[in-house]
């Protein structure tokens, strides 16, 4: 009889499992390369940088340098105290992320980009 019982536990414990295991491939099979970086400062868009152009910008009044090399993007220098966005992996896929905190800046990779949408003054 317990038998029976356990082997329910691990019939549903497989198929979350499961579940879960393809959600995650799908996800990492489905994203894409993204085009253009976001810059925001404050919750307001300030800049926006390709990614196809390797550069290095200086964000926030010199607060952070935001550097695009190879298609990856990262911030080479910040002056918070903790430097958690400096310790980020780059980003180059649409959705992914970097924030400062301490300086209230938030740079997004983001899909599609047109010549309006390039702001190359650093």
């Amino acid at each position: 009889m317990k038998i029976k019982k356990y082997r329910w536990d691990i019939i549903v414990i497989s198929l979350l499992l499961l579940i879960a295991i393809s959600a995650f491939a799908i996800s990492l099979l489905t994203r894409e390369e993204g085009n253009v970086l976001e810059v925001e400062i404050n919750g307001t868009v300030t800049a926006k940088y390709p990614l196809s152009i390797d550069g290095t910008y200086t964000l926030n009044g010199g607060t952070n340098t935001l550097t695009v090399k190879g298609g990856v993007a990262y911030i080479s220098y910040s002056d918070c105290p903790d430097h958690i966005c400096e310790n980020e992996r780059g980003i180059h896929y649409v959705g992914q992320k970097i924030t400062c905190l301490p300086n209230r800046l938030s740079v997004t990779v983001r899909g599609e980009m047109t010549d309006e949408d390039v702001d190359l003054v650093s």
